[in-house]
């Protein structure tokens, strides 16, 4: 569990089965198979997002922080924590974790 959020030494306590994580870095732009780049701005159904684990609240059993997750953007709560933005989610709005303690044998999939 994290006590801190970003380089700031933020004090900040995660409850229950809350998730902080940050969508910095993940620019929403993606290539197609033959190279074309979609801009972030074209909706193509629902997709998801990926965002990295900042704090994590008590009762999260699947995921630390620094791993990437995947949930669903239109189910998400925004805050904004010393100018820098963040999305809050329950574990359980979670659909996948990529991280390199996986290859010991978790799926990383919590449904």
């Amino acid at each position: 569990m994290s006590d801190a959020v970003g380089d700031d030494s933020l004090p900040i306590r995660m409850l229950h089965d809350r998730v902080l994580v940050s969508t910095e870095g993940e620019s929403g732009e993606r290539r197609s198979g033959g190279g074309i780049v979609i801009p972030a701005t074209v909706a193509i159904g629902k997709r998801l997002a990926w965002a990295k684990v900042i704090a994590v609240g008590a009762n999260v059993r699947t995921v630390t922080e620094g791993d990437r997750v995947l949930y669903d953007p239109t189910e998400k709560a925004e805050v904004e924590v010393r100018g820098k933005d963040y999305v809050l989610l329950r574990e359980r709005d979670l659909h996948a974790v990529a991280a390199e303690r996986l290859s010991e044998g978790h799926t990383g999939l919590y449904l």
